[in-house]
């Protein structure tokens, strides 16, 4: 038996009868944060290149994996085998050039390919008509968030107006940072919101969410008068 089945029978060992009262009374909901906890804990370990403890890190990780698709199992709803088994089809199928006859030579081919099949897949959950920006995590952290919403703007040339992002200033931070200059500056710019007592993840989010809401308000606009 492999350590992965090992991993699964103790998961569900800790919930059966006489297994453990903490790990019984879990749901998917109550187990949201020790995920987040744990990726956290993982990337800290990426950051340092410790790769010890990035091997801890990556079980306490799997062990939410499993945890979740262990509740999963008790509702009827799938396993992990089939967790597993559907992110390999998404591997290989997009990855034709790998696993199919298409030939790409470079990651920014690979990246164009992984997109336009992506866009093809059909995706569970809620689908907005009309909707200009693609469905994003809602709890993506707010530099992410910001980041998505700017490169579905790039992507997708979508209007933006000079009040919600400064684009020609946008370009000149752009030529100017690197890694330590942003790092420096992001870190400057906490500090002094802590300082006026400002939540700088907040407005981070708040002002993505905005533009994201003004420019999709703009295409509806235009679409109407072309109508």
């Amino acid at each position: 038996m492999s350590a992965l089945d090992d991993l699964r029978q103790t998961i569900a060992r800790l919930r059966g009868p006489g297994g453990c009262p903490w790990d019984q009374e879990q749901t998917h909901a109550s187990l949201v944060r020790c995920l987040i906890d744990e990726v956290s804990e993982l990337i800290d370990t990426i950051d340092r290149a410790d790769l010890p403890h990035m091997r801890e890190e990556l079980g306490d990780v799997l062990i939410q994996v499993v945890f979740h698709a262990q509740l999963a199992e008790e509702a009827g709803a799938f396993d992990l085998e089939a967790v597993a088994r559907e992110v390999n089809d998404k591997l290989i199928r997009r990855h034709p050039h790998v696993f199919g006859a298409d030939k790409l030579e470079t990651s920014a081919q690979v990246l164009v390919k992984w997109e336009e099949i992506k866009a093809g897949e059909r995706k569970n959950g809620p689908v907005t008509a009309g909707a200009v920006f693609k469905e994003l995590p809602p709890r993506l952290p707010a530099l992410m968030f910001a980041e998505a919403v700017w490169k579905q703007i790039e992507k997708k040339n979508l209007p933006v107006a000079p009040a919600e992002v400064d684009v020609a200033r946008v370009r000149v931070l752009g030529a100017e940072l690197d890694d330590a200059g942003l790092g420096r500056r992001l870190f400057e710019l906490a500090a002094a919101a802590r300082a006026k007592g400002l939540d700088p993840e907040g407005a981070v989010r708040r002002h993505a969410t905005g533009v994201m809401r003004a420019v999709e308000a703009r295409v509806r606009q235009a679409d109407a008068q072309q109508q």
